[in-house]
């Protein structure tokens, strides 16, 4: 499946095979007749090789490397901006509106009426990248959990959005354990069914039922939506997509559990020919390992991507405005570091590389950043500075050493990385500390900005449940509604905090003569 950006070298050295042999005809997964899929990939699945192309068997074609990990990042952006609505406790409604712009933005899949699309791309794409972000959270309980509510999610956002005609076609076409009732059966039971029509507001005889084991369908169990008899429910066709719903949920867990325990069934297989070719060795792939462990360290923080702002020209502030800039516009963890800088005259390594690389996308140019630090370190000797320091700081503008432009650390990065110790001041805040000591810091660093002790129930019990980002994102909400920022718009059109220059950028912008919450940079 996996091979070199060469694509013209086919065999070429990094070429691995996925689910398939390299005999596999292009023709046999081409086919994608339904713009929605159940991903059902059970163990048997992978080893039938007549089996039709669809969304249910793995990616059975060669594939950059590249792909392999932008199809995977477009999909998981969507998924934890799905998870970050549940943290932010949106409704239903906005919560859809949300997953819809979000798919069209990364991971557009239009219906086969669309015209001027390739629509095989776009489903491959998504085929793609759900199964590479499969092999990534399968491999413990809490990940596959949170992966099965959000791709759950997604589905039913899809589905209910789908077109009546090709919704049909797509469930014709599934092998549902589900048995429309015939008229005399459906005589017998006339009064009892007739009960669950009025209760839909239906006219008596015009719904058709259809029968599903009732352990298919607890939700409608539970509401007491359904008649039950013999083990079955009867479901009327208006209430059959909490059965789809619930089949999705159940299968993707089961094929989930079939790729965490792989290795084991390889181990005890008899044919281990054809059990090696359902997934690659992820331990004999040092390629694949590091972009899996970062596909699900970053959904295990709650982060889409990381943001690049391109407009940074690097001459856009100076080492005098940092102090201003800092109490108005920047996030908890860049407001902390500028804090213990002004206290200590001095941070730690991890701090400098932090809190460096965030001023210089911010717009500090190399010339004012020796200024600032200078001038921050003003315990120590020029020579000591000269000596110490000053070479570093022109190392992370790409003039010293290997002369590299390195990049701003993103929330996943500061989340997942480099741990603070005792006398640090980098890393997150929202996860690195106390309760107590957080809610400290919070007041007192945006207090003169509208955030009160009210504020911090909602806030603390968000950073309980994981969602750092949702909360750094809150307490933009609410330092900036004087802006006209409203709660559940986010940075901008619903959008999360993913990255420390995303929030001050933004704070910036808002601050502008003219500028309003409703205009956003994409």
């Amino acid at each position: 499946m996996f091979r070199n950006k060469d694509k013209g070298k086919s065999g070429a050295k990094g070429t691995r095979t996925f689910g398939a042999t390299s005999q596999t005809n292009e023709s046999e997964h081409t086919e994608y007749p339904f713009r929605l899929n159940l991903y059902v990939c059970h163990l048997m699945t992978f080893l039938r090789a007549e089996s039709p192309a669809s969304y249910d068997r793995p990616p059975l074609y060669e594939v950059t490397l590249e792909d392999f990990e932008t199809c995977a990042l477009d999909r998981l952006r969507i998924l934890a901006e799905i998870e970050s609505s549940f943290a932010r406790n949106r409704p239903r409604d906005e919560l859809n509106t949300v997953t819809e712009n979000q798919c069209r933005k990364y991971l557009p899949l239009n219906s086969n009426t669309a015209m001027k699309v390739d629509l095989e791309e776009q489903r491959r794409n998504d085929h793609l990248g759900h199964f590479v972000l499969r092999l990534a959270f399968c491999r413990s309980e809490e990940l596959r959990r949170r992966f099965v509510k959000a791709e759950s999610t997604l589905f039913k956002v899809r589905y209910e959005t789908d077109d009546r005609a090709e919704r049909a076609q797509f469930l014709a076409a599934q092998a549902f354990e589900w048995k429309k009732i015939e008229e005399a059966e459906k005589r017998s039971f006339a009064k009892e069914l007739d009960a669950f029509e009025i209760k839909q507001q239906q006219k008596s005889g015009e719904s058709e039922f259809y029968k599903v084991p009732w352990t298919r369908v607890p939700d409608l169990v539970a509401k007491r939506r359904v008649f039950l008899r013999a083990g079955y429910a009867y479901v009327p066709s208006k209430e059959l997509s909490s059965f789809v719903f619930n089949e999705f949920e159940r299968k993707l867990e089961m094929a989930l559990e079939v790729t965490a325990f792989y290795t084991i069934i390889s181990q005890l297989s008899e044919n281990r020919q054809h059990t090696a070719r359902m997934l690659p060795r992820m331990d004999e792939d040092t390629r694949l390992v590091p972009i899996l462990n970062n596909l699900s360290q970053g959904f295990l923080a709650g982060v889409p991507s990381e943001w690049v702002n391109s407009s940074a020209t690097g001459d856009e502030i100076r080492a005098d405005m940092i102090d201003d800039l800092a109490r108005k516009h920047f996030p908890m963890c860049m407001r902390n570091l500028h804090e213990c800088l002004v206290r200590d005259h001095h941070l730690k390594h991890y701090g400098r590389l932090q809190y460096g690389l965030f001023l210089k996308v911010l717009g500090l140019s190399i010339d004012e950043a020796i200024v600032f630090w200078r001038k921050s370190f003003s315990n120590i000797t020029d020579d000591k500075f000269n000596k110490e320091y000053k070479y570093n700081i022109r190392h992370s503008y790409g003039l010293e050493g290997k002369r590299a432009n390195y990049p701003a650390k993103s929330c996943q990065q500061i989340l997942t990385t480099d741990k603070p110790g005792v006398g640090d001041c980098h890393g997150c805040p929202y996860r690195h500390f106390s309760s107590e000591n957080l809610q400290t810091a919070l007041l007192s660093a945006y207090s003169s900005q509208g955030l009160t002790s009210t504020d911090l129930h909602e806030i603390v019990r968000t950073v309980k449940d994981g969602h750092y980002h949702v909360a750094c994102t809150r307490v933009f909400e609410i330092t900036h509604a004087s802006r006209g920022v409203k709660k559940g718009e986010g940075i901008g059109e619903g959008d999360s905090v993913i990255h420390p220059n995303q929030y001050a950028t933004r704070s910036i912008e808002l601050e502008k003569p003219g500028e309003t919450a409703m205009v956003v940079e994409s």
